[in-house]
């Protein structure tokens, strides 16, 4: 199994292109030696050709671009994705479903929860049927996943705990689905990848689930739970939008000390988080911890 990391940072991106801010600023003036991150995103391919392309960022033109095995196949249009997999319904990992629009009929597998935020709040669907149109597959937490896209991988969702977008009917009423986890295996050699860019808490299912897998591809949005209040650009804490910060006692690094012998890989920055400085205090405690920073273009084998 091969994973692609096609965009790394949280929604914005990184820089943010109206934030002047903080490594954002530094960024722009090339006082920093942290590299410019496209919105999160990540492209699984097994024993086949084709990839699933998991979650379409705003940024999903410049991915193909800057990945060739996803750019057209032999003849005048084509591309290496076989189909796309939606693991919520925020904008930054939907929006780029209309910059697919000039292919073929894409094969969208999604919770209902998900489904019914973009067919009513963010109406995505909608706006593709006027275009080359998509299938929906449903996607149930705790159930397999057959793709035939991804032949010699096993998917499973696992429902977080999150926070489904401000423009979903459910918003102040969470629901299992609004927001998922993916256990991929790698029927070849064994070996787990658990998924999971947007995780709130970590329920005794998904430690689970993290205890039982190879490789952990999670939450790096934020560092502390007030960092975007600190530095004076939002009012919402880590927790109000669905995120787990790295620091603290009950924090996303003490978490993942659990699991030492694992590969841990933190990944959906945010601009704000200081992580991605390399020469920073906090990306420092991450090292120390021995856990990765994403960056676009990584790449694990399972």
């Amino acid at each position: 199994m091969e994973i692609k990391v096609l965009g790394s940072a949280a929604g914005g991106g990184f820089p943010q292109w109206n934030s002047n801010v903080g490594l954002n600023r530094a960024l722009h003036d090339g006082q920093t030696r942290a590299s410019a991150r496209t919105q999160s995103s990540i492209a699984v391919r097994g024993r086949g050709e084709d990839w699933l392309l998991i979650n379409a960022s705003p940024d999903i033109r410049q991915q193909i671009l800057a990945t060739p095995a996803l750019r057209p196949a032999p003849g005048r249009r084509g591309t290496g994705i076989g189909a796309v997999l939606l693991m919520d319904s925020q904008i930054d990992h939907t929006a780029g479903l209309t910059l697919l629009r000039e292919g073929e009929k894409l094969d969208v597998h999604c919770t209902r929860q998900v489904y019914e935020d973009l067919t009513t709040g963010w109406p995505l669907f909608n706006v593709l049927s006027h275009y080359c149109g998509a299938d929906w597959h449903e996607i149930v937490p705790g159930r397999d996943i057959s793709l035939d896209v991804l032949p010699g991988v096993g998917l499973r969702a696992v429902a977080l705990s999150s926070a489904a977008p401000p423009y979903s009917p459910h918003r102040q009423a969470p629901t299992p689905g609004d927001n998922i986890g993916l256990v991929l295996t790698d029927a070849a050699t064994g070996r787990r990848v658990f998924y999971a860019p947007g995780l709130g808490a970590i329920d005794d299912v998904v430690a689970a689930e993290m205890a039982a897998s190879d490789v952990l591809l999670v939450d790096g949005t934020f560092f502390t739970e007030t960092e975007m209040i600190d530095q004076g650009v939002g009012r919402k804490t880590a927790a109000s939008m669905g995120h787990l910060p790295q620091s603290g006692e009950q924090g996303m690094l003490a978490t993942l000390a659990r699991w030492p012998d694992k590969r841990r890989v933190l990944i959906h920055i945010n601009n704000t988080n200081p992580i991605l400085d390399p020469d920073s205090e906090a990306r420092a405690t991450v090292a120390a911890a021995g856990v990765e920073v994403a960056h676009d273009g990584m790449e694990i084998v399972t």
